[in-house]
């Protein structure tokens, strides 16, 4: 059971989500949907971007919320909630609409699965995991949103063909060292040498604070 948990985790890392969005953006770039692509790199981005601003906030400064255990949205959580359910409603999106409605709400229940995973291989509480899961289904609701206003979409088996490689052959890669970027760049602008870790919230508490 834990290594299919496990398999899960890593579908969500940034070696298989990180190409996914890139593909999407390519696909859409293909399709000569140039506002849906700007909408997408900009969402994407402001996701990605929320994620490391908690994470460096809380490695660098100790900012977080001790009661709920949370030190930063899952960056995998957040990632798999905004790409998988994108891809998928692209990849129906010239089929029948209940059909695109089935392919977006699997994307969204492979998305909470990854996130649900990310609590059992002890990689992130639950505030952090169901946070980022979130904050990507919110990315993927308005990229999807937006894209139902345009009616010429095309290449949709297209973007089936580029994402399959990539979900079979990233997970044998090597991982990409997010974490180790994030910590140095946060010590980096705090001037600490070490950085915050969940520890300090298991530190005895003195009294007088």
């Amino acid at each position: 059971m834990m290594m299919w948990w496990h398999g899960l985790s890593v579908t969500g890392s940034l070696a298989v989500t990180g190409p996914i969005g890139i593909a999407i953006a390519v696909w859409l770039v293909a399709g000569k949907s140039w506002r849906l692509t700007a909408a997408w790199c900009v969402l994407f981005g402001i996701g990605m971007a929320l994620v490391v601003a908690t994470k460096m906030a809380f490695v660098g400064w100790g900012l977080g919320v001790e009661s709920v255990e949370f030190a930063g949205f899952s960056g995998h959580a957040m990632r798999a909630a905004a790409v998988f359910p994108v891809a998928f409603y692209l990849a129906f999106r010239s089929s029948p609409p209940q059909w695109r409605v089935l392919g977006t709400l699997l994307g969204v229940l492979l998305a909470v699965l990854i996130s649900i995973s990310r609590v059992y291989v002890q990689a992130h509480s639950v505030s952090e995991s169901v946070t980022g899961c979130l904050l990507g289904l919110v990315v993927a609701a308005v990229f999807i949103w937006y894209a139902s206003t345009e009616h010429h979409i095309a290449l949709s088996r297209l973007l089936v063909v580029m994402c399959i490689p990539i979900v079979l052959i990233a997970p044998r890669v090597e991982p990409v060292p997010a974490e180790m970027w994030i910590t140095k760049a946060a010590l980096w602008l705090s001037g600490h040498d070490q950085p915050y870790t969940r520890a300090i919230w298991r530190e005895p508490k003195s009294p007088l604070r």
